[in-house]
């Protein structure tokens, strides 16, 4: 099936989440998702005022990260963070589990803290992705924190943070889209920087991929509409280089 240069636009979460990036990086970033109107801008909760400023009246959506990268900081800090984003505007939260907890099998832990940032959040109007970092866990401990946050309420499921030691993969977003009701989606995040990639992640079954190569994926994108190429990808499609960081 033919798509247009929006509907990849509409997938992409831009990310400006580096740690080096200063007030005018994250201008710059809002700048790109205005032009391409990609899905959201995923910024640092630091920069939510200046995110929230800079989207203002624009269907892109302003987007924060909780308990990044690591998912260690106690519930009750978490929870603090998602309240200060919504505060400053913020509509989507992409929250860190707590891996090590779920690593010892502690998952009414893992779930209570899903469903309290869940719980705030859609009490505000906002959505959660909750990040589950693949690269930690096998499979069948992709399968049951998958389960677990999509009976606590999370919106979508999301691979990675980008800042672990292997990024997101087409065959982890096809297991946890199997692993959740329809109702809760699946992003891909972490080395996704290609056109192909993205592909990929949409035939098996993303709805979202968080990128900071947004220029480069909409440019071919464009160049691909103009010659009629723009398609779906084949469900077997593997995508291109996902070994690292946004």
């Amino acid at each position: 099936m033919k798509l247009t240069p929006n509907d990849i636009a509409s997938m992409l979460d831009h990310s400006t989440l580096q740690p080096f990036l200063t007030q005018e990086d994250v201008r710059k970033g809002c700048e790109v998702a205005l032009t391409y109107s990609t899905a959201s801008v995923c910024a640092r909760p630091a920069d939510m005022k200046l995110v929230a400023k800079m989207l203002s009246g624009s269907p892109v959506k302003v987007c924060t990260v909780i308990g990044f990268p690591h998912g260690n900081h106690l519930p009750a800090i978490k929870l603090a963070e998602a309240q200060a984003a919504l505060d400053d505007g913020c509509t989507e939260l992409d929250m860190v589990i707590n891996i090590g907890r779920l690593l010892a099998g502690e998952d009414a832990y893992v779930q209570d803290e899903i469903r309290a940032i869940c719980e705030l959040a859609h009490s505000r109007g906002a959505k959660v992705k909750v990040i589950i970092e693949t690269c930690y866990l096998n499979d069948e401990q992709k399968v049951r924190v998958c389960k677990l946050a999509a009976a606590a309420g999370a919106d979508w499921v999301k691979t990675s943070t980008g800042y672990g030691p292997s990024g997101c993969t087409v065959a982890d977003v096809r297991l946890m889209r199997q692993s959740v009701p329809p109702a809760c989606q699946v992003k891909g995040s972490g080395g996704i920087r290609d056109l192909d990639t993205v592909l990929a992640l949409r035939a098996a079954g993303a709805t979202r991929c968080g990128v900071s190569a947004t220029e480069k994926i909409m440019t071919e994108a464009q160049k691909r509409y103009a010659e009629g190429t723009l398609v779906e990808a084949d469900a077997g499609a593997t995508g291109g280089d996902t070994s690292g960081g946004y």
